[in-house]
């Protein structure tokens, strides 16, 4: 299954986390430390589930979109 992940830049590394997943999240310095880091996390996350006989819950966010502000200039959507 396939999990979309927010990665958001913090002033010296960056975080993640999946919306799906409630509670798993990760940092790393780089994007693709952070990267790997949540490829890890989402393992973990879910061999934790499976161990306590939980079932992940249905994934809520059916289509990803990006949106350009009306006012462009103020906002710099590259990391």
């Amino acid at each position: 299954m396939r999990y979309a992940i927010v990665i958001e830049k913090a002033q010296g590394n960056y975080s993640a986390y999946v919306p799906d997943l409630p509670g798993c999240i990760t940092t790393g310095k780089t994007l693709a430390e952070v990267e790997k880091n949540m490829t890890e996390a989402i393992a973990f996350h879910l061999e934790g589930l499976q161990q306590e006989g939980l079932q992940p819950s249905k994934q809520r966010l059916g289509q990803i979109e990006w949106l350009k502000s009306s006012n462009e200039a103020s906002f710099n959507s590259q990391f």
